[in-house]
């Protein structure tokens, strides 16, 4: 019961962020995740493979609210999640197969890179100047190998890597936001098969596992993630977002050099 508070708190936590400021779950579920498994007792070297496993799986229910919703407002172009979906299955399939082999402190390492150049993005609010036009369907695939792979070694919706590559081409960023938000739903859902697939056989997985998804937790962090995220959409036309965004940048950077510690010193 004390675990499940903890899931619920995090769903909350992270649905509540996601909602706000229009970042996806995983930079915050991952890091806190793998602490939450470590102090549980699970297998070392499997804590991070289940964190980014069950945060996969939880990013496919928050990623169809988020679709419905830019759908509904006409967001989504439909023509680039068509012609980048083949290649983003295909390097979640890829990046799963490399989280599962790639031994846990080099994988949280990475991570941790990955976040603090998020970081740096949000708080700094970099964006790339729009300087091109979208590439062809074969193009647009290439770079949704890329994109998944990526997200599926971290755990995210894709949302930091496809906006970018769409604003620099000179989609406009509602589309950008909309058509990422369409896009985020093939990067969960092939990351969480891989995850299954790969963690399928693997030894040292707690009881109510399947594969590196961890169910319990799954259920808690999308139940209080999907009720949070409402108020953290009302409360961005309230509150300074850019210093909230600055705030949120500094607990990321907090939270993966937390987990790259207990990772090292354990």
């Amino acid at each position: 019961m004390l675990w499940l508070l903890g899931y619920l708190a995090l769903g909350a936590f992270a649905g509540f962020f996601a909602g706000m400021l229009g970042i996806g779950g995983g930079l915050v579920m991952v890091p806190i995740l793998t602490l939450f498994f470590s102090e549980q007792g699970f297998a070392l070297d499997q804590v991070l493979r289940l964190a980014l496993g069950t945060s996969a799986a939880a990013i496919i229910f928050t990623s169809v609210s988020s679709l419905r919703t830019h759908h509904h407002h006409g967001a989504v172009m439909w023509d680039v999640v068509k012609a980048i979906t083949p290649g983003i299955l295909i390097g979640t399939g890829l990046g799963s197969l490399i989280a599962s082999h790639v031994p846990a402190r080099p994988l949280a390492a990475f991570f941790a890179v990955f976040v603090c150049l998020v970081a740096l993005q949000m708080g700094m609010n970099l964006k790339p100047k729009p300087s091109r036009q979208l590439p062809g369907p074969a193009g647009v695939a290439g770079v949704g190998v890329g994109i998944g792979a990526v997200s599926a070694l971290v755990a995210i919706g894709g949302g930091s890597l496809t906006v970018p590559f769409l604003t620099w081409c000179n989609v406009r960023v509602q589309q950008a936001i909309g058509t990422s938000a369409a896009v985020g739903f093939p990067i969960a859902l092939g990351s969480t098969l891989g995850y299954v697939f790969n963690g399928w056989t693997a030894a040292g997985l707690p009881a109510g596992s399947i594969g590196y998804v961890y169910l319990p937790a799954l259920a808690g962090v999308v139940v209080a993630s999907v009720l949070a995220a409402p108020y953290g959409a009302r409360t961005a036309h309230r509150l300074p977002v850019a210093t909230l965004k600055r705030i949120f940048a500094g607990v990321l950077v907090i939270l993966a050099g937390k987990m790259l510690w207990s990772l090292y010193t354990s």
